[in-house]
């Protein structure tokens, strides 16, 4: 016999309870409520006590806005950052994340690694947050934020909106006397750039090596990642067999240099010294550990924390000399050099 399907219709789940509803079950009025739900002076302790007891057997729970209309949301930080992958920018979000809860400030993350278009990223966070730092260019909507406060990580003197400018030229010419101390003579640079120009901290290797005589070749990958790093150290073995020292792009570069010469059999520092870029915390857990050129990456999200919050109270103009601050780079010499 063929069992008939069941002709009952699901309970409605019970509605959500009110604040009215409490308000009757505790014998006060909504006020009251309110008092109690967002520890408000001016409430009676005892009655205190009964509201909470009686939002707590109603599972109540205040609406979001109906609680940011008596006590204030938190503001809260958009940062955007290119690709979290990358080593280094979980760094520096924890670093912001950290500021920023210092002073009571919430943060939200974007990866630009994610967005279709990077204009329409940079829009959708300005309407949520009271401010925006990161790494953004020009052609990524700044136009689009307004008078939103705005904080850009390496920028540029000329920018027109805040910025933290990260100094890395005085520690890039200790790390060329550094190298040119330890025999080096024939340096070649492993740079991630399109073709073409130079990266900043490419061409400022690049220019200070000119100036002791050296003209460095150049290597340039268009990956930021590990395995590319690797590949363009196989190609530098390739073409400048000569090489005695690799100056990478950055530490994730410089990882996946160590590797491909360890794989070819090749001494670090030895034969060939490596040196990287950022001060990754990582550098200190490969075999050699890794010099590099240190950024101060607390520094950083103090300075651009601190930049928001004085923009958005006003102490502190959205552009101009007063909305900018410098962090230096520092060379850190460890076994690879």
């Amino acid at each position: 016999m063929t069992a008939r399907p069941s002709s009952k219709v699901p309970a409605a789940p019970a509605p959500r309870a009110t604040i009215n509803d409490v308000a009757s079950a505790a014998g006060v009025s909504r006020q009251t409520v309110t008092r109690a739900m967002n520890e408000m002076p001016g409430i009676n302790p005892a009655t205190k006590e009964r509201v909470l007891a009686a939002a707590k057997r109603l599972r109540y729970r205040p609406s979001r806005f109906g609680r940011g209309l008596v006590k204030p949301e938190p503001r809260t930080l958009g940062l955007v950052v290119d690709d979290l992958t990358n080593p280094y920018y979980p760094e520096l979000a924890s670093a912001v994340n950290g500021e920023a809860a210092k002073h009571g400030w919430n943060v939200i993350l974007a990866e630009k690694i994610h967005a279709t278009d990077r204009r329409e990223l940079l829009i959708e966070i300005a309407g949520q947050v009271d401010a925006v730092l990161g790494y953004l260019s020009e052609s990524e909507g700044l136009d689009q934020l307004g008078d939103l406060p705005c904080i850009q990580f390496d920028s540029q003197p000329d920018s027109k909106v805040g910025g933290v400018e990260l100094d890395f030229a005085p520690a890039m010419a200790e790390l060329v006397d550094h190298l040119l101390e330890r025999g080096v003579r024939h340096p070649v640079l492993l740079d991630i750039s399109p073709p073409g120009p130079l990266s900043g901290r490419g061409q400022c290797f690049v220019d200070l090596m000119r100036e002791h005589g050296f003209d460095p070749p150049v290597t340039q990958v268009i990956d930021n990642s590990m395995a590319a790093g690797a590949a363009g150290c196989a190609a530098i073995l390739q073409d400048h067999p000569e090489a005695d020292a690799i100056m990478a792009f950055n530490d994730i570069a410089a990882c996946g240099t160590l590797k491909t010469l360890r794989r070819a059999g090749i001494d670090v520092p030895g034969q060939i010294k490596v040196a990287g870029f950022d001060g990754l915390g990582l550098g200190t857990y490969i075999t050699p550990e890794l010099t590099t050129l240190a950024l101060d990456v607390q520094g950083v999200a103090s300075a651009a924390v601190g930049l928001a919050l004085g923009m958005a109270t006003g102490e502190i103009p959205r552009t101009g000399p007063e909305a900018r601050r410098r962090v230096a780079y520092r060379l850190v010499i460890r076994e690879s050099s």
